[in-house]
């Protein structure tokens, strides 16, 4: 009877040290990770439908976030920003169909419904040049981005090719006077 006792007790013990034993390492990952949670679901499939616009393109800038890069489409005056945001194979200039080499692992093409210069007077607004690294803008030490290379207006719309790391998800989102475009450092939902 008292070994019984004796192992039942053991155990019992031996139980409740395991459980604790379980509970601790089940609450370490929540209490040590630092990990920053981000937004997934985003895909990379086509996005927008792009509209030729009047008011022209004023700047590009480009930024870094813990979880994507962003890059920003200046409209001043141009309300709701129009756009088409899609992965091509290569990167060609609308109109004349020109071949723009962007360098990274894939290329996304943006398309702002906003022309790079002044439709009533045909003077440039936005100086960037066919072919090449867009102005004032320096991606050194981002995650995602990789390459800008300008490919011009045509029709009321100006085209820019952006080189990243990898086919990865993104998102565009229309502010007023201005359109955003995030590309995630990775799939996953942590960076």
């Amino acid at each position: 009877m008292r070994r019984m006792g004796a192992a039942v007790a053991a155990l019992a013990l031996a139980g409740t040290v395991l459980g604790v034993g379980t509970t601790a390492a089940g609450a370490a990952p929540a209490a040590t990770s630092g990990a920053t949670a981000c937004p997934t679901g985003w895909g990379s499939g086509v996005k927008g439908g792009v509209t030729a616009g009047a008011v022209p393109l004023k700047d590009i800038r480009t930024g870094r976030h813990d979880c994507f890069d962003r890059m920003v489409f200046d409209v001043p005056g141009g309300g709701d920003v129009g756009y088409y945001v899609q992965y091509v194979d290569r990167l060609h200039q609308a109109g004349s169909g020109d071949y723009i080499p962007v360098g990274g692992g894939a290329i996304l093409e943006v398309r702002v419904a906003a022309p790079s210069y002044n439709p009533e007077t045909g003077a440039a607004v936005y100086p960037g040049k066919v072919g090449r690294p867009l102005p004032g803008v320096d991606i050194t030490g981002y995650r995602t981005f990789k390459d800008t290379r300008f490919a011009g207006s045509f029709e009321g719309e100006t085209q820019v090719g952006l080189g990243v790391r990898a086919r990865l998800p993104f998102r565009v989102t229309q502010l007023s006077d201005r359109l955003v475009v995030d590309v995630a450092h990775s799939w996953t939902g942590s960076r």
